[in-house]
């Protein structure tokens, strides 16, 4: 019994990694793919941040609020990040991260004085460019997007919760 039951427990887990390796497969190779319109920023709160694991020489603390992770059938993980100074001084980002691409997008960028500030022309970079900030590239490592695919929201946010052990510093 217990046998038959891992059997068709791993055939299933098979067949659903299959499927989702072909369909990043296709959306890499897709050149139809287009970027879905930008929803609405959503609300966030500091209080319930999962916090992302950032190297030591990054002096802020750095999260995401579970409540705005979104996962486009465009592909795209969007969500907002909020970054804290020493100070307690908070900024943040809507982001959207194309993990088939390895690519991050900012949006819109929150300032300490409360507003959003939406790009102009927002373009896609790589999480990997030497940019100010890795927190894009942490965000994707620690559970946003694995081996460059793209989760449900509800495994996204259970991933990020898990992958934000604090790393040793």
């Amino acid at each position: 019994m217990k046998l038959r039951f891992a059997r068709s427990f791993f055939m299933g887990v098979a067949a659903c990694l299959i499927a989702t390796l072909a369909w990043a497969q296709n959306t890499l190779d897709n050149p139809d793919w287009a970027e879905l319109p930008m929803p609405p920023i959503p609300a966030f709160s500091k209080e319930q941040l999962i916090e992302i694991s950032m190297p030591s020489y990054v002096s802020l603390k750095v999260g995401v609020d579970p409540s705005t992770v979104q996962v486009g059938s465009d592909g795209i993980v969007r969500y907002v990040v909020v970054m804290q100074n020493a100070t307690g001084a908070l900024s943040g980002a809507y982001e959207g991260l194309r993990c088939v691409n390895g690519e991050v997008k900012t949006y819109a960028r929150f300032t300490a004085s409360g507003q959003w500030t939406l790009l102009d022309s927002p373009q896609w970079r790589s999480v990997n460019d030497n940019m100010p900030s890795r927190h894009a590239q942490a965000i994707s490592r620690q559970g946003a997007c694995t081996n460059r695919i793209t989760s449900s929201q509800q495994d996204t946010i259970r991933a990020l919760k898990l992958g934000s052990r604090p790393t040793p510093r």
